[in-house]
This record gives C-alpha cells, sequence and structure tokens, in this order.
C-alpha cells in the first residue's frame, strides 16, 4: 500500500508564497513587495537586497545550491541557466553563500541564440532577464539537486520581448485598465484592477519508455510517422474516464505529489478518450501564474514518467487514427474584490454589465478569429483541427440556448424580458434524488465556448504554451472595452447607451454565434455564407500575425510593437519549416535503414521457402505464399518510390532560403509527399511477420503500458 499523503502539509512548500514571505521578511519589505504585486508597480530596487537575502536563506534550507531565472523564450518551451550562491574565496580558502538584489531582479543569459525572427543579429548576444514578482519563486528538485527557480521575462539588449511572458504582461495590464473602465460605469468603486483567470486542462500519452526508445519516429518527430491501426482503438469508448490502471495511478500519484509541492493546484485527473491519453486539470489561477503552473505541469509530467519507466507524449497528434490532444484554455476576468464578470447569475438578461462584456467579447472574435485561430497554430495541430476530435478550425462561439435566447430577443425586440431556466433532472429512480438541471448543455465541438461563468477556448494545442492565446484574448477584449466604455463614459443617458450598445453589438456580431454540431460539414458551407474564415493549415494562420488590424491592435496597447509582430511571423514560418524538415528527415532514415531491409528480409525469407517446396506441400499453401510475395513486392516498390520522391521534395524546400516561402513548400509538396510513403508502409506492417517488423506497433505502444 502506498504511503499516505498529507495534502495540506506539502502544499506549496517549496514555494517562496506570500506565508513565507510574510514570516521572513522585515514587515516594511514585505508591505512594500506585497504593494508591488497587489498594485502592479515597479519594484523599489532599495528592497531588492532584503528579499533576495530572505529568498536564499529559505532555498538554501530546502538543499538549493544554485539559483536560475527560469523564463520562457519564443522556443515553446522554458529556458534556464544555473549560478551557485557560493561567492568568491577567502583569504582562508572558505567560501561564503550571497544573492543579491540585483542578481534577483535581473540576469543576463545569452540572447543569441534563441529565436528572434530577426530581432537580433547573431553576433548581438546581450539579453536579460527581469524577475516578475507577481509569480512566485519555487524551489525545484530533481537529481542535480534543489535548485531556486525565480520567474522572470526575457528581453533584448534594446528592449524587444524575446518571450512569451512579457507581452503577457503587458496583455494583463491593457485588459485590467480597460475592463476596469467599465466596472467603475456600473458604480463598482473597490476593485482596483480586473485579473484574467486562467484554468488550462492538460492532456497527454503515457507509452511503455523501452517501446517508446525502439521508435525513432516519437523520438524524433514526437509523433508516429508510421502506424497501422490495431484491431482495436477507441471505438468502444471504454478507456474514457475508465478505471485507471495501477501503473498510471502510481505516477499520477507522483505527478501530483510533485506539483503540489509546487504550489499548483493539480486537481482533476483521468482517462481521455484514446487508449494511454489521459488528462490534468489545474485549479484556476492569474494568467501569468497559470501560465508558468502550466510550464511546470509539462515538465513534471515528463520527468515522473521517466521515473516510472514511461514517457510521456504531449504532441498534438502521436497517433494518427485515434483522439490527439488538446489543451483547454477555461478563460475569465475577475475584479480583485472578487466579481467575475463573466458571470451572468440566475437571470442574465436582467444583467445589464454582464450583458455589455459578453456582446463586447463577442466582438472581439468576431472581429479577431484570425488571431485566435493562430494563437494555436501548431504543426502538430494541423493533424488534428477539424478532424472531428477536436474543435473545427473554424473560429465561432457556443453560448447555449440561454444566452443565445437573452441576445435573440435583445436583437428581434429590442428588450430581453426572461431568461430560460434550468429546471430540474427527473432521475426517474425512486432512490435517486432529483437534482437542478442547468439551463444549457454543453457543446464539445466549440472552440470557443461558453461554460458557466468563463470562456473556454478548446483549441490550445497540448505541447503549446498557453501564453499567446492568452495574450490574444486579453487584447482584443482589451480593445473592445476601450471602445466601449469611450462611448457609455460620454453617454447623457447612461442606462439607454448601455442598452443600445448591448443590442448593437449582438446584431453586428450574431454571426459567430454558433450552438450546433462544429463537427458538420453544414457548418463548414453555413460558416462561408457567414464569412468566417477557415484557417486549416499552420502557414495558412501564421499571417495574421501581420496584418495592419493586428499591428494597430497591439501597438495601441503595448503588447507588440510592428518590429515584434514580424519576428514571430517569421519565427513560426521557421518553427514549422524545421518540424516538418525533420519528420520528413525522419521518415527517410526510418524507411531507408529500418523498414526497406526489413521488408527485403521478409520478401527473401518467402522466395527462399517457396525454392525449397517438398512434394508435402500443399498446392494452396504455395499459391498463398506466391501471392504474399507478389503483394509485398508490390508494396515494397510503391515504397521506394515514394521515398525517393520525398527525398527529392525536402531537398528542394530545404534549398529555399526565404522561411515563408519555404515553410509553404514544406506545406504544399513534403507533407503530401510524406503521406505518400507511410500509405504503402503501413500496408506492408499488415502483411509482413510481425517477428521481422523493425518497431513495435500501435497495439503495443496502446495497450501495453
Amino acid at each position: 500500500m502506498s504511503e499516505k499523503v498529507n495534502v495540506t502539509k506539502i502544499f506549496g512548500q517549496n514555494v517562496f508564497n506570500d506565508t513565507v514571505m510574510r514570516e521572513r521578511l522585515p514587515k516594511k519589505i514585505y508591505a512594500a513587495l506585497k504593494q508591488t504585486i497587489e498594485n502592479e508597480k515597479e519594484l523599489d530596487p532599495s528592497i531588492a537586497d532584503s528579499v533576495a537575502h530572505a529568498m536564499k536563506e529559505w532555498a538554501i534550507e530546502k538543499g538549493a545550491t544554485h539559483y536560475t531565472h527560469w523564463f520562457q523564450p519564443l522556443t515553446g518551451v522554458t529556458a534556464e541557466k544555473h549560478d551557485s550562491f557560493i561567492s568568491a574565496p577567502r583569504p582562508d580558502g572558505k567560501v561564503i553563500m550571497e544573492f543579491s538584489g540585483k542578481e534577483l531582479i535581473k540576469g543576463e543569459p545569452d540572447a543569441s541564440s534563441f529565436p528572434s525572427g530577426g530581432l537580433r543579429a547573431t553576433f548581438e548576444a546581450r539579453g536579460y532577464t527581469v524577475w516578475d514578482c507577481t509569480s512566485p519563486a519555487f524551489v525545484r528538485e530533481d537529481a542535480a539537486g534543489a535548485t531556486l527557480c525565480i520567474p522572470t521575462a526575457f528581453c533584448s539588449y534594446k528592449g524587444e520581448a524575446l518571450d512569451k511572458k512579457t507581452p503577457l504582461l503587458k496583455s494583463m495590464e491593457a485588459v485590467s485598465r480597460e475592463a476596469l473602465r467599465i466596472v467603475r460605469l456600473f458604480g463598482n468603486t473597490e476593485a482596483k484592477k480586473v485579473v484574467p483567470s486562467v484554468g488550462p486542462e492538460q492532456e497527454y500519452f503515457l507509452v511503455d519508455k523501452e517501446k517508446y526508445l525502439q521508435r525513432k519516429d516519437l523520438i524524433f518527430a514526437g509523433r508516429t510517422l508510421f502506424g497501422a491501426m490495431p484491431p482495436k482503438g477507441q471505438e468502444l469508448d471504454d478507456h474514457y474516464f475508465g478505471s485507471i490502471r495501477e501503473r498510471i495511478a502510481a505516477y499520477m500519484k507522483d505527478v501530483n505529489e510533485e506539483l503540489w509541492k509546487l504550489g499548483v493546484s493539480s486537481k482533476t485527473q483521468h482517462n481521455e478518450v484514446a487508449p494511454a491519453q489521459h488528462e490534468l486539470a489545474p485549479i484556476y489561477a492569474q494568467a501569468n501564474v497559470a501560465v508558468d503552473h502550466n510550464q511546470l505541469i509539462m515538465e513534471t509530467l515528463k520527468k515522473i514518467a521517466d521515473r516510472h519507466g514511461l514517457h510521456c507524449l504531449l504532441h498534438e497528434k502521436p497517433f494518427a487514427g485515434v483522439n490527439g490532444s488538446g489543451k483547454h484554455n477555461n478563460w475569465s476576468l475577475v475584479t480583485d474584490n472578487g466579481v467575475n464578470l463573466l458571470e451572468p447569475g440566475k437571470t442574465p438578461h436582467e444583467n445589464i454589465q454582464f450583458l455589455l462584456v459578453l456582446t463586447c467579447i463577442l466582438r472581439a472574435v468576431d472581429r479577431h478569429a484570425d488571431l485566435l485561430r493562430e494563437s494555436a497554430a501548431d504543426p502538430g495541430n494541423d493533424h488534428r483541427l477539424g478532424a472531428n476530435e477536436a474543435p473545427p478550425a473554424i473560429i465561432s462561439v457556443f453560448l447555449g440556448e440561454q444566452l443565445e435566447d437573452v441576445l435573440g430577443q435583445l436583437i428581434s425586440t429590442g428588450a430581453a424580458t426572461h431568461s430560460k431556466q434550468g429546471g430540474t433532472l427527473n432521475t426517474s429512480v425512486a432512490s435517486l434524488p432529483n437534482v437542478a438541471k442547468d439551463a444549457t448543455d454543453r457543446n464539445r465541438t466549440s472552440p470557443f465556448a461558453f461554460t458557466g461563468n468563463k470562456f473556454e477556448f478548446r483549441m490550445v494545442g497540448s505541447r503549446d504554451s498557453i501564453a499567446e492565446p492568452n495574450v490574444v484574448l486579453n487584447t482584443i477584449a482589451a480593445e473592445a472595452f476601450c471602445e466601449a466604455a469611450d462611448i457609455l463614459e460620454k453617454a447623457d443617458d447612461f442606462d439607454m447607451a448601455v442598452h443600445d450598445l448591448i443590442k448593437q453589438y449582438a446584431a453586428e456580431h450574431q454571426r459567430i454565434i454558433f450552438n450546433g454540431n462544429g463537427y458538420s460539414e453544414e457548418w463548414v458551407k453555413e460558416a462561408e455564407r457567414r464569412g468566417l474564415p477557415n484557417i486549416t493549415s499552420m502557414v495558412d494562420a501564421i499571417p495574421a500575425l501581420v496584418t495592419k488590424k493586428a499591428v494597430e491592435l497591439y501597438e495601441r496597447f503595448g503588447i507588440y510593437t510592428k518590429a515584434e509582430l514580424e519576428s514571430r511571423a517569421e519565427i513560426q514560418y521557421e518553427a514549422y519549416a524545421k518540424q516538418i524538415n525533420i519528420e520528413a528527415r525522419a521518415m527517410i532514415d526510418i524507411a531507408s535503414k529500418h523498414i526497406i531491409p526489413a521488408v527485403i528480409k521478409a520478401v527473401n525469407t518467402v522466395a527462399c521457402s517457396l525454392t525449397n517446396v517438398t512434394n508435402a506441400c500443399k498446392e494452396a499453401d504455395v499459391s498463398v505464399q506466391k501471392e504474399l510475395l507478389i503483394e509485398t513486392s508490390d508494396y515494397l516498390s510503391e515504397t521506394k518510390v515514394a521515398l525517393s520522391r520525398l527525398i527529392k521534395a525536402t531537398e528542394e524546400a530545404a534549398a529555399i532560403s526565404d522561411a515563408e516561402e519555404q515553410a509553404h513548400a514544406y506545406h504544399r509538396n513534403v507533407v503530401p509527399a510524406m503521406e505518400a510513403l507511410r500509405t504503402p508502409v503501413d500496408k506492408l506492417e499488415m502483411i509482413v511477420d510481425k517477428a521481422m517488423w523493425p518497431m513495435p506497433s500501435y497495439g503495443d505502444l496502446l495497450f501495453e503500458v
């Protein structure tokens, strides 16, 4: 039996949180730091030394010997450089442990080797990490020992953002400032800020590590580039919410404990739809903290898997033919005095503030659907979006029957007089109680769904940072709030003006509302009729970053400069091209060195057996062997032709110097060539002796965990 865990005792024990700061900092220093955090003011350098000393002493007690500025460059993963606390040796040969306020606030990693999209020349190496004091420092324990991790932003020598955190923090300030204008109009004078609150649900696959190491495609690309479907997939729906296997349960237990120590409120865990697929969801947190926590979740899922002889796959589509993995980004806006701006109440038709916020968000999503789609653009998501397992690539908003009816009343009659109610669910079983029923159902096919008191953006890829979609959500909402506040603050009759504005926004942007089946072909046609964009690939989504509309939006609120947006587009094109190039080269390598030799060996075995036919062999057996030999040889020939075409397409794409042109070449020519190679290989897997096949099958990976 596993050791019992006292969650309340271990939760946050490795976090330099408010409780620790209150205990260890002088009262004046604590008050000053607390004011900085709560009021989002610039940190006074005079208090930094005291904070650094207390943080160092606490970390050393936890066993830490090193500290690192933990940041999120544009690679999509976190980065860190470790420095020990030791100072220069004293004359007596001993050292003391030091950590200054300057070292806490600022670091200087080499900025030349991180993606910059042309913002920095290769020889321009200086970059700075700057402490984000609103996200608490923590001690991470691993094979290297204990390390003090300080969440930071990362920018260039000239001040350009080279990371995902800096724009996020700017967008949080923007939406807080503009949303505060809205709540002031409705008489809330107590709130000092509005905080974007985020809860990301994380999906992932677990496979046996030994089998993983036998799959070069998983090692190089994170997904299976070849693989025939096993006799059973997910069609019985028996894995979803099913009983968790003991090996996986032990893994989940260790993941939870590790995350709880780091202050990550890991709450929900269950089996997902596909075999070997699972989900973990934390409780909501302030957006930048939620982003940091999600990075920690992904790192922890991978680290703990290794301890259990498992490997965690975070790719959006690790197995063709079964569900891929996403990350549902649940987003809401909450004042610091506890008012959720997306809480409709029991009678939303009477909640004017909610209706204004709601219609502002409809306006924001309709106007900037392309940006929201781009924020979820990823090579892996190209295999997932619109595949009847994830939201379609068309951005729409699900509101549910109740809110759609309220807005319908406003549009058609000019006034909303009632709200549909949920009623009671009668179970019709004497021993079961009747329960209150929600006013509306849920819609799993919607990319942007209202789910009670928040919006759930379901399009984000499982391995992606959630920073980018939240930058978009915060910024487009800030724009809509700003425009509404500009109108309402000047109104002579506020009640009439807000009523008219809600009605106007609802009417102008009702095309974005869709409560039906997002998987249907009818919706694709209807969305086209409505004029909604259907952006099916990453390379077609990237241009949204540099449209005139996007540049004006981001520069207006100080989130990105035009140069920063252009750099991010360049990085996205390069990332796509590099990923597809890796996948294509992996396919070429695996097909050339493993699959074709294995099939030739199998063919030779069958051919040799035919030359040694004895009179005792039945004529039917010989006929079957000949048919098998012909079929295998035909697929082998098809494989070799497809391999040659893939090699040629990859070489041609790799020779292109322009990043955008190259990305399109990979998408247009290399991706189809990869599919053409996979088709005959997967057929060969079904007829070649399993003992001769050079890698574990889907069945081995998905069901033997």
